[in-house]
């Protein structure tokens, strides 16, 4: 017969769940599954924004939050003076397709220079593809823009979602996350993820002030952009973990060093 307790003393209790998941998951697993779960996620957002553009519910909530970043006694004015404004259309210029464009052919360029042609290609095609990606459902939702501003100074491509918010995050947060890999100290990992997020913010808020887009085209944008970034980066992982992405760059040979 089995040892029965000893008197006084409690009957053991079963671990808590999350102990249990720890030993049949290892943590790689478990950071998949959340991963996985924050992707999700975001498609799942995205889609209920789309439902409610669609739907024309949101309309209301969209001016109310639109009007904040105008002067009360016209619409068609941003707050604050005119540098504030020169300023604001600097920083939305930042998720241009113009700086986009320059800014992914650089880091292309960069990569390649440093003897990382697969991973200066994988950068490549995901820009490209989370660009891409955006402008398609664009035309699928065919959006108007706000009428906030003159119709001439409205760029000519529909509303939703966001274009510069969502080339800002694809680009900016799969660089972020990217050049986070390579750097050794925590707290240089955390600023260049935070820079990153911060850029992302600051041309999705651009846009809501320029008055050229409904916030519920930045918050789709933001997702969108946000949903593709992570998805780049599990994927650049799982490619590296292969050994068909570099991990590192290849060293010099040794008859193009310059000796002493």
């Amino acid at each position: 017969m089995p040892d029965s307790p000893p008197a006084g003393s409690s009957p053991p209790q079963d671990p808590p769940l999350a102990i249990r998941i720890r030993r049949v998951l290892g943590r790689r697993e478990i950071g998949l599954l959340l991963l996985l779960a924050t992707l999700a996620a975001g498609a799942w957002i995205f889609l209920e924004i789309a439902d409610e553009v669609n739907s024309g519910d949101i309309v209301t909530v969209d001016e109310r939050i639109l009007m904040l970043f105008r002067e009360g006694n016209n619409p068609n004015d941003p707050i604050g003076s005119h540098s504030v404004e020169s300023a604001v259309r600097d920083v939305t210029a930042l998720g241009s397709l113009t700086v986009i464009s320059l800014l992914t052919l650089i880091t292309v360029a960069f990569l390649f220079l440093s003897r990382r042609p697969r991973l200066a290609l994988y950068m490549f095609v995901a820009s490209a593809g989370g660009a891409a990606l955006s402008y398609a459902l664009k035309f699928l939702y065919n959006r108007p823009r706000p009428n906030l501003v003159a119709p001439e100074a409205l760029p000519s491509d529909p509303s939703f979602p966001s274009g510069h918010s969502a080339a800002a995050a694809v680009v900016y947060l799969t660089l972020g996350l990217l050049l986070a890999h390579t750097l050794a100290r925590r707290e240089l990992k955390v600023y260049v993820v935070t820079l990153a997020i911060l850029l992302t913010v600051a041309v999705g808020l651009s846009r809501l002030y320029l008055g050229v887009h409904w916030p519920s085209d930045v918050l789709a944008g933001w997702t969108l952009g946000g949903v593709w970034a992570l998805a780049c980066w599990q994927a650049e992982r799982m490619l590296r973990q292969r050994g068909l992405v570099e991990e590192e760059a290849h060293p010099e040979p040794e008859d193009a060093r310059v000796t002493a």
